[in-house]
Order: structure tokens, then C-alpha cells, then sequence
């Protein structure tokens, strides 16, 4: 493309703004002819930061959101909630802490079986994928956290996953982050188990 720079804004603001989901910079570029956005973009993230919406980059895909402190004005008064079971929500945590990891290592860390539907139900929500197979023999499968799983929660990355003790002092768990905080901590102390004992699915509350 020969654009001038303000077009180029322009056309990378109306093609994020036109998507139907979140795109790289690659995708962008792809779209607009293999114009360098990287610049554009970061115009673009300066320009909304103090506006009703927010572009932000989560697993490097592009995306508008509602800003932060907006959000409690867009929703809705029922809430549609998919609910997550305890042994579900130490399933994902310890997906997201220690990707790409196999059904057996989960098992090994939690130290009980986890049942299909664990995974089942993650992959549904659409915060675990699998990624491919461990060469090893049997080759298993392994799983890894999607960039929905970073967009939920506000992740640029998996680097900017919180310690247990910051989400704490913030006064950000919720009962369902609190059942993966306790599980994480549980990790890092070497303890195993199930507090239900089950690993029975019923469905968890998404914002």
C-alpha cells in the first residue's frame, strides 16, 4: 500500500473494528497488502487509551474492548454463567502455569485421574485447545491455554500470569479464582488431591 501514515491508521482502525475476532499484526498486514501496521497500531493504542474502548493486544491478537472501569455499565442484569467444577478449575490452572502439559502430567501434579470431560469442558469454554502430541511413547496429547483464556482475564501474555499472593492483595479472586489459587498454591507445595473428590463437570460462572 502507498498510503500516507494517517490512512494507514485509519484503515488498520476500520479493519479491527470490522473483524469478527481478535486479529494478529501478521493477519493485518495480509489484509491491507502487506503494509507494515506495527506503527499504526501502537497510534492506534495510544489514541483509545483514554476513550469508551480500548484497543489492546491479548496472545498477539488485536482486539476493541470496554474500557475497565465502563465495564459494569454494559452488563447485563441476568448473566448467562457456565460453571466450572473445582476439579475443573485446578485442571486449568495448572494448564495455564505449566503448558504445554500432557492428561497424565495433569494427573501427576493434581494426584488424582481426571476425567475426559474435564478437558471436555475447558476445550468448550474455549480456554484450553490441544496443541499437539508429546514425542514420547504413546505420544499424548498435550494442552495449552488459548487466547480467549488470555482475553477473559486480561492477559497479554502468560507472562503476565499473577502470583497467587498479588491477586490476593488486590482483592481480585472470586470464588472460582480463589478454588485456582488454592490449587496452585497447592501445587507449589507439593500437596495433592481433590477437595470434592470428584471430577464430575457441572458448568462455571464466565464473565
Amino acid at each position: 500500500m502507498s498510503e500516507r501514515p494517517d490512512d494507514l491508521v485509519r484503515a488498520v482502525e476500520a479493519t479491527l473494528f470490522a473483524a469478527e475476532e481478535p486479529m494478529s499484526a501478521e493477519a493485518i498486514s495480509v489484509h491491507l497488502g502487506g503494509a507494515n501496521v506495527k506503527e499504526a497500531l501502537a497510534a492506534l493504542q495510544s489514541d483509545y487509551t483514554e476513550r469508551g474502548v480500548n484497543l489492546v493486544e491479548r496472545g498477539k491478537r488485536w482486539h476493541f474492548q470496554t474500557a475497565p472501569d465502563l465495564a459494569h455499565l454494559l452488563r447485563r442484569e441476568r448473566e448467562e454463567v457456565r460453571r466450572l467444577s473445582r476439579a475443573a478449575t485446578e485442571v486449568l490452572a495448572i494448564v495455564a502455569y505449566h503448558e504445554p502439559v500432557s492428561r497424565a502430567e495433569i494427573e501427576s501434579i493434581r494426584g488424582v485421574q481426571t476425567a475426559k470431560g474435564t478437558l471436555d469442558v475447558l476445550m468448550e469454554a474455549g480456554w484450553v485447545r490441544i496443541v499437539g502430541r508429546r514425542e514420547v511413547p504413546g505420544r499424548p496429547v498435550i494442552y495449552a491455554t488459548t487466547p480467549d483464556f488470555l482475553s477473559h482475564f486480561g492477559l497479554e501474555s502468560r507472562r503476565d500470569l499473577p502470583g497467587i499472593d498479588e491477586l490476593r492483595a488486590a482483592g481480585l479472586l472470586d470464588p472460582v479464582e480463589d478454588a485456582l489459587a488454592e490449587a496452585m498454591e497447592a501445587v507449589g507445595a507439593g500437596e495433592q488431591g481433590d477437595d470434592d473428590g470428584q471430577d464430575e463437570e457441572t458448568e462455571h460462572s464466565a464473565d
